[in-house]
C-alpha cells in the first residue's frame, strides 16, 4: 500500500507521538511493517545501502515536489555554488514539517534504530540510541540541535552535488532516507545518486545507485563497519549527485538528528 501525502498536523516533532497515528501516518505504517527490515539491514551491512522500491506513490511524489516554491515551509534556501558544494539548490523545512515529512521521519526511525545501535556497539561508541525518534529529538534539541534538517533539493541542467557527509552537530543517528520525486528519463536525466566508501589503507570505491520516482534509498550518514579478518573497522562514507545532462530532478532527504 503506498502512502498519501495527507496527514494530520502536529505542532513539531517534539509533541508528536512516535507511533500510533491516524490516516495516512497509520498508513505509512502499516506499509513499512510489510518490508523485510532483516534483509534490509543484512544489504546494509553487506553493502551499505538499501533500496525501498516505490515507498511513495507518483502523487504523493508530485505534492512533495510541489512544496519547493512555498516559502512559509522552509526556514532556509541553499545555493550550493556560493558554499563551493556543487550546483542547484536546497531549502531545510521549518517546524512543523509538512504531514507526510514529519510521519516519513516517525515511521521510519524506529525500523532503523536496531541497526544504528548495533553499528555503534561495532564501532565501539558508546551512544544508543531511543526506541522512538520524538525521544531521540528531545535529545538533540536539549543538547542546542533545534532547526530541523528535512530538505527538498532540486536541480536543473548542469547541476549536481559534491560528495558529503550530512552531520550537523554532536548528536546524530548514523543512517538517513533520501526520496526521488521525479521521473528519471521523463523529467530529467543523469543525476545518479552516488556512493563513496573509503576504508583504511585504499582508495575509495564508488557506487552508482539506480532510483525510480517514489524509491527510496538508506544509507549511511559518516561512517559505517565492516567485518575484517581482526573485527569490525571503521569504513568512511559519503553521497552526493552526480551531473544533470537535462530536465528538473527533486528529491527528499529525511534527516533523523536535527542541527545546531
Amino acid at each position: 500500500m503506498k502512502p498519501k501525502s495527507e496527514a494530520p498536523r502536529h505542532e513539531d516533532d517534539r509533541a508528536a507521538p512516535a507511533t500510533g497515528g491516524s490516516g495516512a501516518e497509520a498508513a505509512l505504517e502499516r506499509a513499512l511493517a510489510q518490508w523485510e527490515w532483516a534483509r534490509i539491514e543484512s544489504t546494509l551491512d553487506g553493502e551499505g545501502v538499501a533500496i525501498l522500491p516505490a515507498l511513495l506513490d507518483p502523487a504523493a511524489c508530485r505534492e512533495l515536489a510541489s512544496l519547493y516554491d512555498e516559502d512559509r515551509l522552509f526556514r532556509a534556501r541553499i545555493v550550493m555554488a556560493r558554499h563551493g558544494f556543487g550546483r542547484g539548490e536546497y531549502r531545510y523545512f521549518t517546524y512543523p514539517l509538512p504531514p507526510l515529512v514529519g510521519a516519513l521521519r516517525r515511521a521510519v526511525y524506529p525500523h532503523l534504530v536496531g541497526l544504528a545501535n548495533r553499528w555503534n556497539e561495532a564501532l565501539g561508541v558508546a551512544v544508543r540510541y531511543p526506541a522512538s525518534h520524538t525521544t531521540f529529538i528531545r535529545r538533540c534539541h536539549a543538547a542546542g540541535q533545534r532547526r530541523p534538517t528535512p530538505l527538498l533539493l532540486q536541480y536543473g541542467p548542469g547541476d549536481y552535488n559534491c560528495l558529503h557527509q550530512d552531520v550537523y552537530g554532536e548528536h546524530l543517528f548514523p543512517l538517513q532516507l533520501t526520496v526521488l520525486l521525479s521521473r528519471p528519463g521523463a523529467d530529467f536525466t543523469g543525476g545518479e545518486f552516488v556512493l563513496t566508501e573509503q576504508r583504511p589503507r585504499m582508495q575509495s570505491r564508488a557506487e552508482v545507485v539506480p532510483l525510480e520516482q517514489g524509491d527510496a534509498v538508506i544509507f549511511p550518514v559518516r561512517e559505517r563497519p565492516v567485518n575484517g579478518t581482526r573485527g569490525p573497522y571503521r569504513v568512511t562514507m559519503r553521497h552526493g549527485v552526480s551531473r544533470l545532462r537535462s530536465g528538473s530532478r527533486r528529491t527528499l532527504g529525511i534527516i533523523f538528528h536535527d542541527a545546531t
